[in-house]
């Protein structure tokens, strides 16, 4: 049998990884206390797994795979970051087991209240509680036992209790009043559908990155606003994502909640880089947004 085009190979892995996605992106957003971030973790991890697909070789049971993967990403990005110390599980000491049924405080903490927690603690307790894994999936992704698995959930558990909420680092919601301009340049040239008008604002060399469809680079980001001039009704607002300026995007008219942002990148009062979000709608759940 012919092999697919890559194109088309890369469509077909897309949609197998299709229900798993939302999940990677929950654990890695946990995992590393940003939503933006913790897409890009996604990004490389499904970029790793297809590669690793197309070698010769058995196909692994794919969602604990990709966890797997993901897991690792996560933990070279910490320690490139320096964000946390990063150290293998612990032996553990003798624990009650743990309560199998997900602990409500767990699935209802925010995003950044994970951070309060160790890495060994703050994996088991979102892979366990917020995705459902069972503790021997916990415990292959985490390369370790279910013993040691229960102690740190245990512990990951109480130590989410204990902590204050209020306490989790804010972003901040404010733009600079030269962020705020920009934003609102192109915000009203986007809502005015002048789209010659955005295209005026493009440096020469500027980067778009569709996120999870394409990346493009200088002229060919001429061809962006075609896929918005198609849509019956589109609006965007000037607003902040995790304290970066954003353009909150609206599909429906007289939504009260964006379906997804734009992050917008300037230099010398031009549109350097474009990051769209559209095709991630997911990135939303539990997101760090304001109007501005």
């Amino acid at each position: 049998m012919a092999t697919p085009p890559l194109s088309e190979a890369r469509e077909q892995f897309l949609a197998l990884v299709g229900d798993i996605r939302p999940q990677l992106h929950r654990y890695c957003a946990r995992l590393v206390g940003s939503t933006v971030t913790g897409e890009d973790i996604v990004q490389e991890t499904l970029a790793k797994a297809f590669y690793a697909l197309s070698l010769e070789g058995p196909t692994p049971p794919l969602r604990p795979w990709l966890f797997r993967i993901a897991h690792n990403a996560a933990i070279d990005h910490l320690r490139r970051h320096e964000t946390q110390r990063v150290d293998p599980l612990d032996e553990p000491e003798r624990v009650i087991d743990p309560d199998l049924a997900p602990d409500p405080a767990v699935v209802r903490a925010a995003l950044a209240s994970f951070l309060a927690l160790p890495l060994r603690q703050r994996s088991a307790v979102i892979l366990k509680d917020v995705l459902g894994l069972s503790l021997e999936e916990v415990a292959e992704v985490l390369d370790t036992t279910v013993l040691a698995v229960k102690a740190a959930l245990v512990r990951g558990r109480a130590g989410l209790r204990a902590h204050d909420n209020t306490t989790a680092t804010a972003h901040p919601s404010t733009l600079a009043p030269a962020e705020r301009e920009r934003l609102d340049r192109y915000a009203s040239l986007f809502n005015a559908r002048d789209w010659q008008g955005l295209r005026t604002l493009l440096a020469e060399e500027c980067r778009l990155d569709l996120v999870s469809k394409a990346a493009l680079r200088g002229a060919a980001v001429q061809n962006y606003y075609g896929r918005y001039s198609a849509l019956p009704y589109v609006r965007v607002e000037p607003g902040t994502v995790e304290s970066r300026p954003a353009l909150l995007v609206y599909l429906r008219e007289g939504a009260s909640e964006p379906d997804y942002f734009i992050l917008l990148g300037f230099a010398d009062e031009r549109v350097a880089t474009i990051r769209d979000f559209r095709y991630v709608p997911y990135i939303m759940t539990g997101i760090d947004w304001t109007r501005a």
